[in-house]
């Protein structure tokens, strides 16, 4: 989960890997929590809801290659 990947994340760090958080295909439900690890990342690939004909309401938004976080409401 989240908190795994946030302390393996902190873990890699410190022992001086560069991290990478990317996705394969899934909806901005399972792409929002890996923005957190991805602050750490020195590549991110998370464009995983792009490559969806509908994504969740609310779900994150891309402008080229930026990222922003998802409306509250995605959560539900």
């Amino acid at each position: 989960g989240l908190t795994e990947a946030l302390a393996m994340s902190e873990a890699a760090r410190a022992l001086g890997f560069e991290i990478m958080a990317g996705c394969m295909v899934a909806t901005s439900l399972s792409m929002a929590p890996a923005l957190l690890v991805a602050q750490h990342a020195g590549v991110v690939d998370l464009d995983g809801p792009l490559l969806l004909a509908h994504d969740r309401e609310g779900g994150l938004r891309y402008d080229g290659s930026i990222v922003y976080p998802p409306d509250t409401s995605l959560w539900g």
